[in-house]
């Protein structure tokens, strides 16, 4: 029986809203039952893979991505959900219940915490220091600025205290049904290059790279200490050609360069052997209320 699943964190560039039209791009092989394996580099908020697992049977899953934190998150969510919704649910309390001069103290309290133990914690093996500091990443999520993820150069987490009366901070329901979702699956936190040994013809992967910005204001590319800038964009697009070799089927998505300069062509000639696809998207996560709104989004697959 397949679970109802869906993201439990909020993620700049979230594909929510996006599903629908996403649905016409997957492979053909995908509805024939030819793909054995699903590969996700770049996992965030996974709208994507929990869309998937609900339609589709895999042998194999591989989700990925090079911020540790998320993935210890979803690691302890797979492994240790009650615990974790036991300490959840008593920081949920504890904030709802505060005023919002205590709310914002509790809040820069628990950033703090979270970040002391960014240098603390074994990140490879597991220890129960693991669930407070998953529960740490949900509440920071749900409580901050816009539920923007953001870390400065020193891989600390930065983003100020949102102001939020209310909020579900525990979802438990979600939770069990994630915690299901993510059985049998294989977490790592590794450079995308590094996943390679994952990709056959069997495969279908699909990308989700933080976006090219398309303007001074909507750069979201700190999910991690590295920036992933124009170069990180080729390499990834130098992989990608790698694994269309393998025989893999992938799909890849993007902002739009041609949304504010019609002649900036980068995405266009860095993939012109592929299918390059446009789709309509709906900005949320922005500093200023005038930069939200309808934009196009880049599709790039190999295969129908």
């Amino acid at each position: 029986m397949k679970n109802e699943a869906r993201p439990f964190l909020k993620w700049a560039g979230g594909k929510g809203k996006l599903l629908t039209q996403y649905e016409r791009y997957y492979p053909q092989d995908l509805e024939k039952g030819k793909i054995k394996r699903y590969v996700e580099p770049f996992l965030g908020g996974g709208a994507v893979f929990f869309s998937l697992q609900r339609k589709y049977d895999f042998d194999e899953i591989v989700l990925n991505d090079i911020n540790a934190d998320l993935i210890l998150t979803y690691k302890v969510v797979q492994n240790k959900v009650d615990e974790l919704i036991r300490y959840l649910s008593n920081l949920e309390t504890r904030y709802l219940e505060a005023e919002m001069e205590l709310k914002q103290e509790i809040y820069y309290e628990q950033r703090n915490m979270f970040n002391i133990e960014k240098d603390t914690i074994d990140y490879n093996r597991y220890t129960d220091k693991w669930i407070g500091h998953a529960a740490r990443m949900i509440f920071l999520n749900r409580t901050c600025f816009n539920g923007l993820y953001r870390q400065n150069k020193k891989g600390k987490f930065n983003v100020p205290f949102g102001k939020r009366k209310k909020v579900t901070i525990c979802d438990s329901d979600n939770l069990k049904e994630v915690s299901k979702a993510l059985n049998g699956v294989l977490l790592v936190s590794k450079d995308f290059e590094e996943l390679t040994e994952y990709i056959d013809e069997n495969t279908f992967v699909y990308m989700d790279p933080p976006y090219r910005p398309i303007s001074k204001t909507s750069s979201f590319t700190d999910y991690s200490k590295v920036p992933f800038d124009d170069e990180s964009q080729k390499r990834l697009a130098n992989w990608v050609e790698l694994i269309n070799r393998k025989g893999a089927v992938f799909m890849l998505s993007n902002s739009d360069p041609t949304n504010v300069d019609e002649n900036d062509n980068f995405f266009d000639d860095l993939y012109k052997k592929f299918n390059i696809n446009r789709v309509h998207a709906t900005r949320e996560i922005n500093s200023k209320g005038s930069g939200r709104g309808k934009l196009k989004e880049l599709l790039i697959t190999n295969k129908k």
